[in-house]
């Protein structure tokens, strides 16, 4: 049996996946001494994605995961443009023709906090940062992962290359068609394993700052929402002000007929046909004109009912994939990090790799990160209804969707004292532990 094979008084972690919630759970237990090995199917650090970014509970996770991560990113990262303008989090325009711009709430219809400080970066440039805390002597590329079969002192993995290996712990970050989620749930929760379609598509593309302005002009110096019958919009800059990241969305009756994958090549006319008419502003359409025509298909995990089954977690996207319209999943996979490192800490510190002991430390996790996870992935839906204009109470009418997007919506997930949560994880661990 090649790689990690711990024997029952050894403690190891084999992290799947390489994504930013896998590669936050490793800095996290390098920073505390834990054993662990990433094994990633691509053959390298993948950037698939562009922009991103991190509210400040993000930041905050990170902060306590890894103290020189923070310097680095805002060297990188980049908010609005408006000196003033740097506490909005969006400001919501329409798609139609004129894009809203003569509504009487125009000019009102940003949406952000004054403690809030919006930052987006591009994604390669964020996993570069990422990937510097990590050794590259903790981390297998190619590795697929075919198989997980738990024993009581641990689990053994196989990788569709033939290898065999075993950990203490299986942490699944392995994104949203997990192999690791279907594992943890297949047996109990069987209607669960599988991703959702959220009857919605996206097409979206990265552009020069100097193309977008001779679309958008002084449009592009703060980050926009366009809402619209079945058809919105995100737009915001990155790369230092040097990039323009846009998605184009579209509410879809259709179901997704793509098996196995979450994106679609599809013709460039297809692509235009989709934002063709008068309720699409022409500078949108040639924004979209710049765009890969490439249907990225819109899923989530509508419902998880647990996180681990004995020896394996899930984390991130593999978890709790959401919508992305609160631009808060990244961040939710760096505080299941924070927390999991925290209680896998707690269990090497014990001494004992007992299953026992790990039940209990995967058991905190799950209690304090699911409902606070499944909370945000609601309402990043609930978003989704509102920018397609598909609310069920604010419906089209913008006077009703702007407060609910502007009075403390964001409060409960940009200021919450992750801190606390990483001490009520281990006080729960350890309640487990005495039953």
């Amino acid at each position: 049996m090649s790689g990690a094979t711990p024997d029952a008084n050894d403690f190891h972690v084999a992290i799947i996946g390489a994504g930013i919630a896998g590669l936050a759970l490793a800095m996290g237990l390098r920073k505390k001494g834990v054993s662990f090995t990433i094994y990633e199917e691509a053959s390298e650090y993948s950037a698939v994605g562009a922009g991103i970014g991190f509210g400040p509970n993000g930041l905050r996770a990170l902060d306590l995961i890894e103290p020189g991560f923070r310097p680095r990113y805002e060297e990188i990262s980049v908010g609005n443009k408006a000196a003033n303008a740097q506490d909005v989090f969006f400001e919501g325009l329409l798609l139609q023709e004129g894009l809203g711009q003569d509504q009487p709430w125009y000019g009102h219809s940003a949406w952000g906090h004054p403690a809030f400080s919006r930052k987006s970066a591009h994604r390669k440039a964020l996993l570069d940062i990422m990937t510097s805390f990590i050794p590259i002597q903790n981390v297998k590329f190619n590795k697929c992962l075919t198989s997980i079969e738990q024993h009581p002192d641990r689990v053994i993995l196989r990788f569709a290359d033939g290898e065999i290996t075993s950990a203490s712990v299986v942490a699944g970050a392995d994104g949203i068609k997990s192999i690791v989620r279907k594992h943890v749930l297949k047996s109990l929760h069987p209607e669960q394993v599988e991703p959702v379609y959220a009857n919605a598509y996206c097409y979206r593309g990265v552009i020069p700052m100097y193309e977008a302005k001779e679309i958008f002009g002084d449009l592009t110096d703060v980050a926009k929402f366009y809402f619209g019958y079945e058809r919105s919009g995100v737009t915001y800059r990155i790369s230092g002000g040097e990039e323009f990241n846009f998605l184009l969305c579209v509410a879809s009756h259709t179901p997704w007929t793509v098996r196995d994958a979450v994106t679609e090549k599809v013709s460039y006319e297809t692509m235009i046909a989709d934002f063709q008419g008068p309720a699409v502003d022409a500078r949108l359409r040639q924004l979209l004109s710049k765009a890969s025509p490439i249907k990225w298909g819109l899923f989530h995990h509508l419902r998880t009912s647990i996180y681990f089954q004995d020896r394996v977690a899930i984390l991130g996207d593999s978890a709790h994939a959401s919508l992305p319209f609160q631009a808060a999943g990244a961040a939710q996979g760096v505080e299941d990090a924070l927390i999991l490192s925290a209680v896998l800490s707690a269990v090497l510190t014990n001494g004992a790799n007992r299953l026992p002991n790990i039940r209990a430390a995967l058991a905190a996790y799950d209690s304090v990160r699911r409902p606070r996870a499944q909370k945000q992935l609601e309402q990043s839906a609930e978003v989704a209804r509102m920018m397609f204009f598909q609310h069920e109470e604010a419906g089209a009418d913008m006077n009703e969707i702007l407060p609910r997007l502007q009075q403390g919506r964001f409060d409960w997930l940009w200021f919450h004292e992750i801190e606390k949560d990483v001490d009520i994880a281990i006080a729960k661990m350890r309640e487990i532990e005495q039953i």
